[in-house]
């Protein structure tokens, strides 16, 4: 009994306790045996003798057990040791990561309109024809449909043209007043130097009671925007249409570049133009049964906002995840 407890409290290892575990509790271990030779015990010594090896063996295993824990705990204080890592010491070679400049410019725009208690709502990238076309006063056959190439299934549905639907959805779903921008993902057949097949919109409608809401209100919001995204622009609102505002305009800034003198960029105008708006249409209204209400809505492309911010040249650049562009935003 003396030997087994000073082999097991002298054991160094986990594989050599474990050797020893086998040798005392195997199928052909110490104890086996030991219970073996109970039928050779005279019968009145049986139960004295099997309770003695009962007491013996639950002592060695109590033993084994607390040495086992004691040497799992050595073996994780000397993996620790080796695998110890200062984390205060400065690599130079550690490289930081950073947000993709569309990611941040989305933020920094959302950001904006949180701050003056804007919902963000969100909605499918699968639409149907109403609530991408016909809601917003684009009914089938309508030449406006052309403005915006897009791809169709074969039964009826469409990758969203823009985010417009999810405006609809709103007022469908909610009364107003409605106070609200819908950031998010839409899809057109184009693809060149300004365009790609999928990008990136942030597109707002406030609405309330009618006088409640002007062009007024509109062109103050904007002009405050475009400061806070650019910096100290002009800003200035040209005539438009678009099939769901009524009256519509197209917002330019001064040229970043050129700060308006004229340059490539700008197509020596000295103006980029950069969103739309206007005062939505009442036929909007009508087709998710508003009444007596009047609104206005605009709507932005993010990547456009990100190139002009980064001075990307190329949109395409943006979706290719070359590191050499990326790496300049760390």
């Amino acid at each position: 009994m003396q030997d087994w407890q000073t082999i097991i409290a002298q054991c160094q290892s986990l594989d050599e306790l474990e050797k020893i575990r086998i040798e005392l509790f195997g199928k052909k271990g110490y104890f086996a045996k030991e219970f073996e030779k109970l039928k050779n015990v005279p019968n009145e010594e049986k139960p004295q003798v099997a309770k003695d090896l009962n007491k013996a063996k639950n002592s060695l295993y109590s033993l084994l057990q607390a040495k086992k824990d004691d040497l799992l705990q050595k073996a994780i204080q000397q993996k620790l040791q080796e695998d110890y890592v200062d984390v205060s010491l400065y690599s130079p070679r550690s490289l930081k990561g950073a947000m993709h400049p569309v990611n941040y410019t989305m933020d920094k725009i959302i950001d904006y309109f949180i701050a003056l208690n804007y919902a963000i709502e969100t909605g499918p990238l699968v639409e149907d024809d109403f609530h991408n076309f016909e809601a917003l006063n684009l009914p089938k056959y309508h030449p406006a449909r052309d403005m915006q190439d897009t791809f169709y299934f074969k039964d009826g549905k469409l990758l969203r043209t823009h985010t417009s639907p999810v405006q609809i959805r709103t007022m469908q779903n909610q009364k107003p007043p409605i106070r609200m921008i819908s950031p998010g993902a839409v899809f057109r057949r184009d693809f060149d130097l300004t365009h790609t097949p999928m990008f990136h919109q942030v597109e707002g409608l406030v609405v309330d009671e009618k006088g409640a809401v002007s062009f007024a209100n509109l062109k103050f919001l904007l002009q405050d925007f475009l400061h806070y995204m650019f910096g100290d622009v002009d800003v200035r609102f040209r005539p438009s249409f678009f099939p769901f505002t009524e009256p519509s305009a197209e917002v330019d800034i001064s040229c970043i570049f050129c700060e308006g003198e004229g340059c490539r960029v700008c197509s020596q105008t000295g103006w980029l133009e950069v969103l739309g708006c206007g005062m939505v249409d009442p036929h909007v209204f009508e087709a998710v049964g508003y009444e007596d209400v009047s609104g206005y809505a605009f709507g932005l492309g993010v990547e456009r906002f990100a190139m002009l911010i980064h001075r990307i040249g190329d949109l395409r650049s943006l979706f290719e995840g070359d590191l050499r562009l990326l790496e300049q935003f760390r």
